[in-house]
């Protein structure tokens, strides 16, 4: 190099190699090839912790809980997606897992997804509701936040081992099958026209079982992801509450655990996830009395449509995906019972355990929407498929409209990834007084428009 250059002009050809090298890395970056790693991990909780909010506590294990993941990787930082066989993780717990989850990936928190499958049998993960509770020496319980810690750092460290094997990500896979006598809506017409909310998980009301399904979605939708011939991974999304036989105490995974596994025995080199979609008011009860039976009964009927699905699955080359996450204001439920100080009233001694920890998991949602912390929409893009996920018990409805807003899509839509907004209804609902949001609901009436615009602009739809 000419050293009696003017300072200028060596800054200027320096200025001109960096640009240069710039151009080179991002033009790797941009044909960097796709790649997928998965990982699972146990999650079972220890015996005495409050399953389903605190509504009652784990007394055996039926069958274990299990999280499963993937993390895709390209030329953009890293995505990952976990469910797990939780009833809910929300707020400050959610924040953990994408904390700790993205530090194992090598990634940013805000690219983490993590949906829960929402059986009853297993806990809701909530840290403030819990430290409310712990701090004002109450015998309601929401969660174990030792063993909660335990669980979320044992999941990152299964992640981190997954990376180690990750794969290259040549193709998409998309398939879809109805599921027979699983779903119907809460909501049914009685013979002389009445509005009906009291279709449940399970059912022995003679009119509810009659009762048409209602609008529900019919349609597993199965999205795999492939190395050239091999399924690396498949999630299979589905709407419905995911109970048959519950609420004894006894921790399960419940009828998805049953088709899920049975799967994963039939083609043991694909990560087999369940994803429940967005079934707030969608459940089994028109075709589950709640006996132990029921369990295999239904898993085996979830289980005929994921196979099913797999087999009309058709693949598609993919080269690249974005993600993206939209915010999402819902305002705090003000109404009888859910004002700040109502809820802080119900934190006595004298109140039942489990209004205690359903006032601590209102208070829990106030304390993070004093910090700011909006919920966030976010979507993974492959081009002719979107993965959304949807916070709460979003209703059906909403699963819906995002696959209308994209008719030429294949559109997967997840329910329960933040939870603590609980119940998230249209207008319709609330107008018609649907009993089931006298209680687990946390967000306001008029949460459908930001609901509904989040949705389209998640989907890039105008």
């Amino acid at each position: 190099m000419n050293t009696s250059l003017p300072l200028t002009r060596r800054a200027a050809l320096r200025q001109l190699a960096l640009l240069a090298a710039s151009a080179s890395v991002a033009r790797a970056a941009d044909s960097a090839p796709l790649r997928i790693a998965t990982f699972h991990a146990d999650v079972t909780v220890p015996m005495g912790i409050g399953m389903m909010g605190g509504s009652w506590l784990s007394t055996s294990v039926a069958d274990p809980l299990e999280a499963h993941g993937i993390v895709l990787m390209g030329a953009q930082e890293p995505v990952v997606f976990v469910s797990v066989d939780w009833c809910e993780i929300r707020n400050e717990a959610y924040a953990r897992w994408q904390t700790a989850l993205a530090e194992a990936a090598g990634t940013k928190p805000e690219r983490v997804m993590i949906s829960t499958v929402h059986q009853h049998d297993a806990p809701v993960a909530d840290l403030a509701a819990e430290r409310l509770l712990r701090e004002r020496k109450l015998i309601g319980t929401v969660c174990d936040l030792e063993f909660h810690e335990r669980a979320v750092t044992g999941v990152a460290k299964a992640l981190r081992e997954g990376l180690a094997k990750a794969r290259p990500f040549t193709h998409l896979g998309m398939g879809q099958a109805k599921v027979e006598q699983v779903a119907a809506l809460r909501r049914y017409l009685t013979a002389d026209g009445r509005v009906m909310f009291n279709r449940m998980s399970r059912s022995n009301i003679p009119e509810a079982i009659a009762a048409p399904e209602g609008g529900i979605d019919p349609w597993l939708k199965t999205l795999s992801f492939w190395d050239g011939d091999q399924a690396v991974a498949a999630l299979s999304f589905y709407a419905v509450h995911p109970m048959a036989f519950y609420g004894k105490g006894e921790v399960s995974a419940d009828f998805p655990g049953v088709a899920r596994r049975q799967r994963q025995s039939e083609t043991p080199g694909t990560e087999q996830i369940y994803v429940s979609g967005c079934s707030g008011n969608v459940v089994a009860g028109k075709y589950n009395k709640g006996t132990p039976e029921m369990r295999p009964l239904l898993g085996a009927r979830l289980h005929d449509a994921m196979a099913a699905a797999w087999k009309e699955t058709k693949r598609v080359p993919v080269r690249d995906f974005t993600y993206r996450a939209v915010p999402l204001k819902l305002a705090p439920r003000e109404s009888k019972g859910f004002t700040i100080p109502e809820l802080e009233a119900q934190l006595t001694p004298e109140t039942k355990r489990f209004p205690q920890c359903l006032a601590a998991m209102g208070l829990s949602w106030r304390q993070r929407l004093a910090t700011g912390r909006d919920l966030t929409i976010p979507v993974l893009d492959f081009g002719p498929a979107q993965f959304l996920l949807l916070p709460g018990e979003t209703y059906v409805e909403y699963q819906l409209a995002a696959q209308a807003l994209r008719p030429d899509s294949f559109v997967c839509v997840a329910g329960y990834g933040d939870g603590a907004t609980g119940y998230i209804p249209t207008e319709e609902y609330v107008k018609e007084g649907d009993g089931n949001l006298t209680d687990w609901c946390w967000v306001a009436p008029g949460s459908e428009a930001p609901m509904r615009a989040g949705i389209a602009e998640a989907l890039k739809v105008k």
